[in-house]
This record gives structure tokens, C-alpha cells and sequence, in this order.
């Protein structure tokens, strides 16, 4: 299966990259691509000025344009799509960091509100957003099972091991990695584990420019970088194998060899 990762730097308009995303989702189309695959923060760039009320008021529903339109081009391009947008919530000036999977019908299958949000090296997500309060179960797809992380979630290997756990085969992870001391290596090293310790495919594609890495990669399940964006804003394709996966947990079966049993020990 071909799968569509998408690079690009956001501006702070929400149609003028609203219509970005619907090209390149055509042109993903026109590659034969199955699932088209976005970054965080995709709807707009948040500026530090930017108050929660501003970000809270331009924020929408699942059921807003800004998804339904992606929607409808899934549907009209016969492709899955993965992406993400600021949620309104019920608390007042906070929003959800929210991802969704659209099947190639045009059907969100599923939805996911960031759980792990960014109060770390400077930055504090919780002044303008509000944390989701569960995981999502992986979904299947005709790329296989899905299991939907963002950005920040992948310092936390509870995580990916929990999705893992639950059949996920390939982990999507929508990102907006923000620049600094060691952040790359931090993102490279992160992701290649994760797709390591799990023996999945992980998938994260991330913001270029502004205040973002990029570097979108994707990992197969023994950890090798099939693609790395490095700075272009674009579309990189990638071919998928579920059979990587079911023959890399076969012979280093790290899911299968947990001792669950004596874990729970150490607080005995």
C-alpha cells in the first residue's frame, strides 16, 4: 500500500491552508496513494501573541467546514486521509488538539484529542488547549490497524506500547516538532524506538518552518528510515508492508516475550 506524507508550513489563514491540503490531497490522489497522511496544527499557525480566546473562536466542530471539506475531497478522490484541527471544547477559551481519520468514502472513522499536551522547554498548550481524557482504539483501515498519537504523545511510551498492545500495526502520528537544542536527534530517536520496541510502521508527518523541524519520517517495524523530508514542503511516498510487521514481531517478538507477571513487583 502507497501511503502520502505531507510537509508544509501552515500560514496563519485557515482557508488559504484549507486549500493547500485539498491540492495536495489531488495530487496524492493522481500517485495512486491509499491514505494521505497531514501534519498538526494543519487548520493554521498559532502565533505566541495569538490569546486563547482568538485561538478558541476560530476553532470548529468535527462537523465545521474545515473538516467536511477534507472530507469531501477524500470522498472525491477515493483516499484516506489523516489530519488534524483545532476542536472547540466546553471549557471556555480552550480548544482540543484534535486528529481524525476519514476513510476513502468521505467517513470520519475515527478521532483522537491530543492526551499528553506541551508543557515542556518553554511552552505551555494547556494556557490555550485542554487535554483529551482517552486513547483511541486502533481502527482499521485497508492500510491495516491504526493507532492515532500527536506530536508531544511520543515522549511517552505508555502510549505506543498500549496501541500496540491493542493491534495496532502502523502508528500515525500527526506533528508539529518545534526547534531547539537536540530537538531533531530527540525526534529522530524517538520515532525509530517506537517503531523498534512495538514492531510497527510509525508514520509523522510534521510541520516545516515557523517555529517547526520538519524532518516527517516514516520508520518501518525494525526501525529503518524509509523516508526522511528533511526541509520541503511536499508530498514524500512511501510503500507500506503489513507483512513487515507480522514477521518482525514474529522473530523479535517484544510484545510476546513481556513479563506482565512481574512488573507489578516493583510496587509490591
Amino acid at each position: 500500500m502507497k501511503v502520502g506524507v505531507v510537509q508544509f508550513k501552515a500560514s496563519t489563514n485557515k482557508e488559504n491552508n484549507l486549500q493547500k491540503i485539498i491540492s495536495y490531497i489531488s495530487k496524492a490522489a493522481l500517485k495512486n496513494v491509499t491514505l494521505c497522511a497531514f501534519p498538526e496544527f494543519m487548520m493554521f499557525y498559532t502565533r505566541s501573541s495569538q490569546t486563547p480566546k482568538q485561538l478558541a473562536n476560530l476553532a470548529e466542530t468535527i462537523n465545521g467546514n474545515f473538516v467536511t471539506t477534507i472530507a469531501k475531497a477524500a470522498k472525491e478522490n477515493h483516499i484516506q486521509v489523516i489530519g488534524s484541527f483545532y476542536e472547540k471544547s466546553r471549557k471556555q477559551d480552550r480548544v482540543y488538539d484534535t486528529s481524525f481519520v476519514i476513510n476513502q468514502f468521505g467517513k470520519i472513522i475515527s478521532t483522537y484529542r491530543k492526551i499528553h499536551l506541551y508543557d515542556a522547554l518553554g511552552f505551555r498548550e494547556s494556557d490555550k488547549m485542554v487535554s483529551g481524557s482517552k486513547i483511541a482504539k486502533p481502527v482499521k483501515t485497508s492500510l491495516g490497524k491504526i493507532g492515532m498519537m500527536i506530536c508531544y504523545d511520543l515522549r511517552f511510551p505508555e502510549m505506543s506500547r498500549s496501541l500496540a498492545i491493542a493491534g495496532a500495526e502502523v502508528l500515525v502520528i500527526p506533528s508539529a516538532w518545534v526547534k531547539g537544542n537536540m530537538k531533531e536527534d530527540h525526534w529522530i530517536t524517538i520515532n525509530k524506538t517506537r517503531a523498534i520496541e512495538n514492531g510497527c510502521y510509525v508514520i509523522a508527518p510534521d510541520q516545516v518552518g515557523n517555529i517547526y523541524c520538519g524532518r516527517s519520517l516514516v520508520v518501518d517495524p525494525y526501525g529503518k528510515i524509509l523516508l526522511d523530508m528533511k526541509k520541503k514542503q511536499g508530498i514524500g511516498f512511501v510503500n507500506i508492508d503489513l507483512n513487515k510487521v507480522k514477521e518482525t514481531r514474529k522473530s523479535l517478538p517484544l510484545l510476546k516475550n513481556r513479563r506482565t507477571d512481574v512488573y507489578s513487583t516493583l510496587n509490591a
